[in-house]
């Protein structure tokens, strides 16, 4: 396995324990599997974790789980290796089975901790309390432990005890008040997850900070990061606002308070668009050059941003009339040479194709025994000093045993067969798991 920790990269001989479900928290670790962590999965085969490797662990072919695919549409065989959501941030990490909620399962976490450096988890607060898994006793076992720890709303309030899914938690946290279109209400807006991955980052920058001090002091700890409050400061202008004026910011679609007009325009050929951007009086006088309209350049209603911004519907209808029989990359580059803010809105097949992120080869293709060769999203951050790229496929359940049991543990022949008579060592779920 020391191919999956190149010395070269910064987090090299550093090991994480992932028990961390759905998307937050795979998210953490795999920040940290991307930059040379040995990120060890640690993964139920008698429960079947929610969320995460799937909606449900057998799906039916064609049954639909929103965000959650498979290759072909086809989930067999082994749905829970094929799943889409959960091959995202599976790279370059390791999966081990193994029952928590088993007596001899916690004494093999218990030789598991022993040896590891950071402990990542994502759960609702009780969970770990319940498996008998508490910051206390991790010390007890390696005393500079490095625990994150990322529930819902923080381990100590009135919501500690609240479960949430992405969802749910940016409405608790106002997100979804203010993102919509002017006309409609937040029943009409769509679900994001904003806030995992908020969390995500936030956790692994968190860790690395533990690292760090652990060097100079020799102190491992215990890290709190709530995922609510991980997201509040992307929305630091709503809440300032209210507190410095007692104002409560409405939905602004793709507006702006500041720049009049912006917005998403329609372009030909279908389901293209473009958008737009205007900043500036120059940028305005350059929009109305190119559009060739007296009704808009004549119009003295429209000589400052206030005015625009009063009357941005009236303008939008206009710039529509003339997008939308225009070719969107055409329209872009016409727009930028004015020295117009305007982007593309691309698509999942156009960012694929995306010529900029091919000269920079951000996709990069993994072989993964259970789905094939896929493209995937490449490391988010570059360095010359420690050049790298994505390792290994998303982890397989189980698929690591051997080796985290045998050659990492040390466990015997005699100790691997007690386990898997126990149950603990194996590929599928237990046939009772639905």
């Amino acid at each position: 396995m020391s191919n999956s920790n190149p010395i070269s990269l910064p987090l090299f001989n550093t090991r994480v324990l992932d028990l961390s479900i759905v998307w937050a928290g795979p998210y953490a670790t795999q920040l940290l599997g991307d930059w040379g962590a040995e990120v060890i999965r640690v993964e139920p085969l008698s429960v079947f974790q929610p969320v995460t490797r799937g909606v449900v662990p057998r799906p039916r072919k064609g049954q639909f789980l929103s965000a959650h695919k498979f290759p072909d549409n086809d989930p067999e065989p082994r749905p829970w290796n094929r799943d889409s959501a959960f091959n995202t941030h599976a790279r370059n990490k390791l999966s081990m089975s193994l029952n928590l909620d088993q007596k001899d399962g916690l004494r093999v976490f218990e030789d598991l901790v022993s040896v590891s450096d950071i402990l990542v988890e994502n759960n609702p607060v009780s969970t770990l309390s319940k498996l008998g898994i508490h910051y206390p006793w991790l010390r007890t076992i390696r005393p500079d432990i490095i625990v994150v720890r990322m529930p819902p709303y923080g381990l100590q309030g009135p919501y500690r005890h609240f479960r949430s899914v992405g969802s749910s938690l940016e409405a608790v946290m106002g997100h979804t008040s203010i993102r919509g279109y002017r006309d409609t209400d937040p029943s009409m807006t769509s679900t994001v997850y904003t806030a995992d991955a908020a969390a995500g980052a936030n956790a692994a920058f968190a860790a690395v900070s533990a690292l760090l001090f652990r060097r100079e002091s020799g102190l491992g700890g215990l890290i709190e990061v709530g995922q609510a409050q991980a997201m509040l400061p992307y929305l630091g202008e709503a809440l300032i606002d209210h507190s410095m004026n007692d104002r409560i910011q409405s939905t602004l679609a793709n507006a702006d308070y500041s720049k009049a007009p912006q917005g998403c325009y329609p372009c030909a050929s279908g389901d293209n668009w473009i958008t737009i951007s205007i900043a500036s009086d120059d940028h305005w006088e350059a929009l109305c050059d190119l559009i060739d309209s007296p009704a808009l350049s004549n119009d003295p209603r429209f000589n400052t941003v206030l005015g625009r911004w009063r009357l941005q519907e009236e303008i939008d209808t206009q710039i529509t009339r003339w997008t939308r029989d225009k070719n969107a990359v055409n329209l872009m580059a016409r727009l930028q040479d004015r020295g117009i803010p305007s982007g593309l809105v691309n698509k999942d097949s156009h960012l694929l194709a995306d010529p900029h992120l091919a000269a920079r080869r951000f996709f990069q293709a993994l072989d993964h025994s259970d789905t094939g060769v896929y493209r995937y999203p490449g490391p988010m951050w570059r360095s010359r000093s420690f050049p790298n790229r994505l390792r290994t496929p998303p982890c397989n359940l189980g698929e690591h045993n051997d080796f985290i049991e045998r050659e990492l543990l040390a466990y015997d022949n005699t100790r691997f067969s007690e386990l898997e008579a126990a149950g603990h060592i194996g590929t599928e779920f237990h046939a009772h798991v639905t």
